[in-house]
């Protein structure tokens, strides 16, 4: 199984691989998935294997809620950061009821990111 650090499950393919890149520029490992199912997907065939999820609300093939809720059925414990650039209050509210660790809407910066994975691995500890 790999290990990594992020788990990107966004469909803007090129704010996705450029959010990559730039992470692991700073020794961050991360995989991309573009829609919901292969988010799932991944999670399902990689146990454990995240240390968080960055997740856009809107996918081609599910809404983001619908994938919190099954990241949470599969993994209650791993933090899930909601990162989009339409999200209302009304998602706001409903992503953190299904256990989403924080909304943030886009554009996001990397600093607030590995910002974000350094609170993880020091809840971890």
């Amino acid at each position: 199984m790999k290990q990594i650090d992020i788990l990107i499950i966004d469909d803007e393919i090129k704010f996705a691989d450029m959010l990559s890149r730039r992470l692991s520029l700073r020794g961050i490992t991360c995989q991309a998935c573009y829609d919901g199912q292969s988010g799932i997907r991944w999670i399902k065939e990689n146990p454990g294997a995240a240390a968080l999820i960055l997740l856009d609300l809107k996918l081609p093939d599910m809404y983001g809620t619908q994938v919190l809720a099954h990241i949470k059925e599969i993994d209650p414990a791993i933090p899930v950061f909601i990162i989009t650039g339409h999200g209302t209050r009304e998602d706001e509210k409903e992503c953190l009821d299904l256990g989403a660790a924080e909304f943030i809407h886009k554009p996001v910066s990397i600093e607030k990111i590995t910002t974000l994975l350094t609170h993880v691995r020091e809840e971890v500890k």
